[in-house]
């Protein structure tokens, strides 16, 4: 029987702490600049400020699917070719999509990468 991809102790360390890192940003991003009426404001009246910036370049990514995509994209590679790098990849931009209102393409990112954890590992899958 072929051995699974599974990643190291310390590989999944990395890739929870990622995932926690990408959870807690895009927590913070919706429920702290996002959805507050006093910066949504202040921006739109056009205030130049760095936290400005950062809400227009998210709601751009969210107009356009970037998220869902991304994680989407990174789970089908690695469920064809398992890497640890790809399934931090798609965790993180699963994260930020589950929270960022990219659900349903996020949700199918994470059931993908959950199903590769089930795939033989390739030859040169460092894992």
């Amino acid at each position: 029987m072929a051995r699974l991809f599974l990643p190291t102790g310390r590989r999944l360390i990395a890739l929870v702490g990622l995932g926690l890192l990408a959870l807690v940003y895009a927590l913070y991003v919706r429920y702290r600049v996002i959805q507050q009426t006093p910066i949504g404001l202040a921006c739109d009246a056009g205030a130049a400020t760095l936290l400005c910036t950062m809400r227009a370049g998210v709601i751009a990514l969210y107009q356009h699917w970037a998220f869902g995509t991304v994680a989407i994209s990174a789970a089908a590679l690695n469920l064809l070719r398992p890497s640890v790098i790809l399934l931090g990849l798609g965790l993180g931009a699963a994260m930020l999509g589950i929270v960022l209102y990219n659900v349903g393409l996020s949700a199918l990112a994470v059931a993908l990468l959950i199903l590769s954890l089930a795939r033989p590992a390739t030859a040169t899958a460092s894992s």
